[in-house]
């Protein structure tokens, strides 16, 4: 069973970078609907099915997303991430610089 799963696993790591982050951002919606569904007019019940559901496919396409980007798909992201913001940032002190003078 283990080596199933490092099948698996060695299989989903050789995707690409851009693979991914879809699948990484595929989760965004599932874990919106898993919360999403709690104003249905419907019975508890159901309400807890559609939630474990729900939420079980976000938590799968977010673990499946971090296994295919790897530690340097991840740092890659982060890199990303933080230069978007620090140039963000230095926009917003540039145009609140142009606004006082």
């Amino acid at each position: 069973m283990k080596k199933f799963f490092l099948k698996i696993k060695g299989r989903i790591q050789k995707l690409s970078f851009r693979t991914g982050i879809i699948v990484l951002s595929i989760c965004v919606p599932f874990y919106i609907m898993s919360f999403a569904q709690m104003l249905l007019p419907i019975s508890t019940q159901t309400k807890g099915v559609l939630w474990i559901i729900l939420f079980g496919l976000a938590k799968t396409f977010q673990y499946a997303g971090i296994t295919i980007l790897g530690v340097e798909g991840m740092k890659r992201l982060k890199a990303f991430w933080k230069r978007k913001t620090t140039k963000k940032i230095f926009k917003t002190i540039k145009n609140s610089q142009q606004l006082t003078l």
